[in-house]
């Protein structure tokens, strides 16, 4: 292998480390879920994001390999109650979940219910114990004083992990929202980009501006389109 090549190796093994291959759908078949966890080993990225009902035959299949099991507690509404969350994360982790990512009730926050916010979150990262959760903050949805309590509460309430947004239903990730977040995180919590990210530019771009990791569905795509090959078609946009 030339150094160049080398280079470009590496290159692709640091892209694919930063990637949560995701897959979130209510027609997901079996066939389709063994498409997606044959991506994550072909590419070795950092986790597979699937639905809570896949959690456990995932972390079957995905142990031993170094891929982490995730999965998400109230996608899409966040409207849950408090305690339905902390029993679905606690039943998450006991089938295997890895890391667990949280919709917050962002009804709570923009009503300046700011303590119920927090204790919903507080709770989740209770019954999670050691394993990370990640908030949806949804930035698109708050103005900026919002956006400054979400990060100041979830902070607080013990999160590892900031995001953006649930996905592109919300807003594409975009650099300045995930340096926003980096700013205001203290070292210990880390961030997550997530919304309409497709490209291997974009992935780039939001990892310097201090992504820890990135959520997407077309995991597979973005490294073709990194390795120089045809992007895959017929894949499902992106919408974590």
């Amino acid at each position: 292998m030339s150094g160049l090549e080398e280079k470009i190796y590496l290159g692709m093994k640091e892209l694919a480390s930063r990637i949560q291959s995701t897959i979130i759908s209510n027609t997901l078949t079996y066939a389709r879920w063994e498409e997606h966890i044959a991506e994550c080993l072909k590419y070795r990225f950092q986790a597979a994001m699937i639905p809570p009902a896949w959690v456990k035959r995932t972390a079957e299949r995905l142990r031993g390999t170094g891929i982490k099991t995730a999965s998400f507690v109230d996608f899409p509404y966040g409207t849950m109650t408090s305690a339905g969350k902390a029993y679905e994360t606690a039943q998450l982790i006991e089938d295997g979940a890895e890391e667990v990512d949280l919709m917050p009730n962002v009804g709570f926050l923009l009503s300046g219910m700011e303590r119920e916010y927090a204790d919903d979150i507080r709770g989740v990262v209770s019954a999670a114990g050691n394993i990370p959760v990640k908030i949806m903050l949804e930035l698109p949805l708050l103005n900026l004083q919002q956006r400054e309590r979400a990060v100041a509460l979830s902070v607080d309430a013990g999160v590892a992990y900031l995001k953006n947004a649930s996905g592109g239903a919300v807003g594409v990730a975009t650099p300045e929202q995930i340096a926003f977040l980096r700013r205001l995180a203290p070292p210990h919590v880390r961030v997550k980009a997530s919304g309409g990210i497709k490209t291997a530019p974009q992935v780039r771009a939001l990892v310097a501006a201090g992504a820890d990791v990135v959520g997407t569905s077309a995991g597979a795509q973005i490294m073709a389109e990194a390795q120089g090959r045809t992007s895959v078609s017929g894949k499902p946009e992106d919408q974590y």
